[in-house]
């Protein structure tokens, strides 16, 4: 990235007194811990330990440890697989799309969201691998792979989509490392210190570099969306060429793209109030940001509601087909009372929230997505379960109750510790990076500073031409 030729600045923003006070504000949270930080990291990395020991056991004794057998092969492990993949989508959504259309309200929530897909991506990734048992056969799925596979599609599209959302992530953070390598170097551990110097490629603050640096982030701010969309669509067609009632529709791929913006929108929120209120982010993260995405979350939510509402009235407008037995189970049966509180209280009430103003608030608004962050796990268990335990069979009159399944404790800590791995690695990216992007904040500013001189020039001008001309 260094270019000596060249050594005047292309970022307007990069001096003066209110872009000190910017990297004062938004650099001090780095390298410090509190008690209550030291705790939490504490409280996840035991959890996580947990979970890597519980795993190890279920690779010496095998599945069999888990409440998974032949008729529910697919349990906690790949709905959490789904959940978490879903979440990815926040970084294209917030990042990609804002940032190709230019809102200048999305720069203090960038890295957040490419944060969350990231990190998503990176656990969501693991699950998978984890459900299979025998960890030592995925170069299988490489090496002997079928083409006509769903499962070898989603395998190729994840890792593509890990590759460029981690180059997303890093692209614009290479300026901000760049002065956290300038900055905080003299009190910095030398692993901080060595990660600064490698990450930031050499950069200096020149015209050349910057022009580079905006080229290729553009090119994958295009790259990045087509992909993303075809992750998920991609995760929709694992059940949806699967021949088994209730994942045999034409419209799983949209339906998960539309939850998975749905329930990532809502997870980038929740991680906005987290940082909003640990690191006393209000005067960056303000309530035009709540208020913006609170609309955004909202009306992915219609969206995702339109084609639940598609999803179930099809089927259920032919009762007596193969999903007959599989809906009653859903709309009336042992699985009535979350399926409708699923409808009701994860979809409904949240937009009910959302709708009005006061509900885009952080309060109301963290309220509102937290419903629909559980609601969407529960969705996902609710698509997957409940199929696998009513397999294609003739149509039954009677109910059918040859198999059960609930998940065990085993499956329950790797899941929780996977979880809290999450949260892990966001809390210690944010003690050796900034969580707000340094140089998008600083040219915002710079941006609105001269729109107000353009406005007060036009103002003026305005005035000037309405005053009657004196002899």
């Amino acid at each position: 990235m260094e270019n000596t030729q060249q050594q005047t600045t292309a970022h307007p923003a990069a001096t003066g007194h209110q872009s000190e006070i910017i990297r004062q504000e938004l650099l001090a949270p780095i390298g410090k811990y509190s008690p209550l930080n030291r705790l939490w990291i504490g409280f996840l990395s035991v959890i996580v330990l947990w979970g890597i020991a519980i795993y190890a056991r279920q690779c010496i004794w095998g599945l069999g440890t888990t409440a998974m057998r032949n008729y529910v092969s697919w349990g906690l492990y790949i709905s959490t697989f789904v959940f978490f993949i879903g979440i990815s989508h926040s970084g294209t959504l917030v990042s990609a799309i804002l940032r190709i259309t230019n809102k200048e309200w999305r720069r203090p929530i960038t890295r957040s969201a490419e944060l969350l897909t990231w990190v998503s991506l990176l656990f969501g990734g693991m699950m998978p691998i984890i459900d299979m048992g025998r960890p030592e056969r995925i170069p299988n799925l490489i090496l002997f792979g079928r083409l006509q596979s769903p499962l070898v599609w989603d395998i190729i599209c994840i890792g593509t989509y890990f590759t460029g959302s981690t180059i997303f992530l890093y692209l614009p953070m290479i300026p901000d490392i760049a002065i956290c390598r300038d900055r905080l170097s003299g009190n910095a551990s030398r692993f901080r210190k060595w990660i600064y110097r490698k990450l930031s490629l050499g950069w200096k603050d020149t015209a050349a570099n910057w022009h580079k640096l905006e080229k290729t982030m553009k090119i994958m701010t295009i790259i990045i969306m087509p992909i993303a969309v075809s992750v998920h669509t991609v995760v929709g067609y694992i059940f949806a060429m699967t021949l088994r009632p209730g994942w045999n529709s034409t419209v799983f791929g949209p339906y998960f793209v539309a939850g998975a913006l749905y329930s990532g929108s809502a997870a980038v929120v929740l991680v906005m109030v987290a940082f909003r209120k640990m690191y006393h982010l209000e005067k960056y993260i303000t309530l035009k940001q709540f208020n913006y995405m609170g609309q955004l979350v909202l009306a992915l939510t219609i969206i995702y509601a339109y084609f639940n509402v598609n999803e179930y009235a099809v089927p259920a407008y032919k009762m007596e087909s193969a999903e007959g037995f599989l809906l009653k189970e859903l709309f009336q049966g042992r699985y009535a009372t979350i399926f409708w509180t699923l409808q009701f209280g994860t979809v409904l009430f949240p937009a009910f929230i959302l709708a009005f103003p006061k509900g885009r608030t952080p309060l109301f608004a963290s309220i509102a997505c937290i419903i629909i962050v559980i609601g969407a796990w529960v969705k996902r268990y609710i698509i997957v379960i409940p199929t696998l335990l009513h397999p294609f069979m003739p149509i039954q009159k009677v109910p059918v109750t040859w198999a059960e399944y609930f998940p065990n404790w085993v499956e329950w800590s790797i899941t929780i510790a996977a979880l809290a791995g999450i949260f892990l690695v966001i809390t210690l990216f944010a003690k050796i990076f900034p969580i707000i992007s340094v140089w998008e904040v600083e040219e915002g500013q710079e941006f609105e500073r001269k729109k107000k001189m353009v406005d007060a020039m036009i103002e003026k001008e305005n005035a000037q031409q309405l005053q009657p001309q004196s002899n």
